[in-house]
């Protein structure tokens, strides 16, 4: 919790300080999904899938579900890249309804969900030594804005969905391209890594601005802190829910996560789903359900897993 209120202050510093930017001409960029793979293999093709997952605003899903073709890795092990260190350029893509819409997020509150980001990525929120350094870092190359109603409230999947995406989507699977608007009736949703050609410009992942760190108070103590972006980018390098498969031994084909029946809502410390298995929920993890105050890690096991992922999937991409 110190740390979470150390971001808070560091992040109102830099609000203070960033420039604002002003509604810049429509921008260039392109699109979004849920994340759980069905079962396959490495150069096999897996269907994208997810249940209807948790409430997020009293009766709102916070990811949807969506079939998306994907090639799928199984166990990489426990081992992290030695000395991994990646620099993923980072294009902000604000869809907003109108010019003086909130939703038109200003730069200072861009610059905060990027040191999130950052943040999160780094181990900095580890309360416990299990969260290390991923060595993933996010560099903000360039913010595109546009003003278009149809786009703010593309449905996933949808024609309206695929058409921004094909006239946004920049940088290649190397980049992340990251979609800030109203996300459906949803948080946020995150392509995985291994689309087929042909699908390559639904790359990337689409956020809730309101989730931003800053810029609204619906998700006032629940998902505020930007953490979904973390969580949809987590998606986004090739990690699974810690519930994927509930108490499967096989689960999310990480093997220090413990296993999880069903996904956290709220922060209840001691939830136990899968009592069988030794350790408790990993409710702190970043691909849970908790809320965003609740998180601070990626394990050992996950950071391999998404080095794995850069490597096989993204890596010159």
């Amino acid at each position: 919790m110190i740390k979470h209120l150390r971001l808070l202050g560091a992040l109102a510093t830099l609000a203070l300080s960033a420039l604002a930017v002003g509604v810049a001409p429509v921008g260039a960029g392109t699109t979004g999904a849920m994340a759980a793979y069905e079962c396959g293999v490495f150069d096999g093709l897996a269907s994208l899938t997810g249940g209807e997952a948790l409430a997020r605003d009293g009766g709102g899903r916070r990811e949807p579900s969506l079939d998306e073709p994907v090639a799928k890795l199984g166990d990489v092990g426990l081992d992290p890249i030695p000395g991994f260190d990646v620099t993923i350029p980072v294009y902000f893509h604000v869809i907003a309804p109108t010019a003086d819409s909130p939703a038109n997020v200003t730069q200072a509150q861009i610059d905060a969900q990027i040191a999130a980001l950052n943040l999160a990525f780094s181990g900095f929120y580890d309360n416990d030594g299990d969260s290390i350094d991923s060595g993933f870092t996010f560099e903000l190359v360039e913010v595109t804005r546009t003003i278009d109603p149809e786009w703010y409230e593309a449905p996933i999947g949808s024609h309206v969905e695929r058409e921004m995406k094909r006239a946004l989507n920049e940088g290649g699977l190397g980049a992340l391209n990251y979609y800030s608007s109203t996300a459906e009736d949803y948080l946020g949703w995150a392509y995985f890594p291994g689309l087929t050609r042909p699908r390559e410009y639904l790359d990337g992942v689409v956020v809730d601005w309101e989730s931003m760190p800053g810029t609204s108070t619906r998700y006032a103590g629940a998902y505020d802190l930007g953490f979904t972006a973390v969580h949809e980018v987590g998606h986004w390098l090739g990690l699974d829910h810690t519930f994927y498969r509930g108490c499967s031994a096989k689960g999310d084909e990480v093997q220090d996560t413990e296993p999880m029946k069903e996904p956290t809502n709220g922060c209840p410390e001691g939830k136990d789903t899968c009592p069988n298995d030794a350790g408790l929920d990993p409710i702190h993890n970043f691909m849970d359900y908790s809320y965003d105050a609740c998180y601070f890690e990626f394990t050992t096991g996950q950071v391999a897993r998404m080095h794995a992922h850069w490597v096989a999937f993204r890596d010159g991409g």
